[in-house]
């Protein structure tokens, strides 16, 4: 007797998880972006520029991340 019976795709929940990397990354570069600009207001030019690249790097893999377990996921042919 099955204590626990789990129907559906258990795919669902990897992607759930695999979005609360990315959303820490993102809070900790624009935490950094702050903290650099309230330190030195003058070099808030400089630190946009490194604050958008980190941004697009970090959702680049979340992307991936989401793209890759859909065609390795448990519904494709190997």
């Amino acid at each position: 007797m099955a204590l626990a019976e789990v129907t559906g795709s258990i795919a669902a929940v990897g992607y759930g998880l695999a979005a609360i990397g990315p959303g820490i990354g993102v809070g900790l570069v624009f935490a950094a972006y702050i903290q650099a600009t309230a330190r030195q207001p003058e070099s808030a030019g400089l630190t946009r520029t490194y604050l958008f690249l980190g941004m697009v790097l970090i959702e680049a893999l979340a992307l991936l991340g989401i793209a890759f377990g859909y065609a390795f996921g448990p519904g494709t042919p190997t």
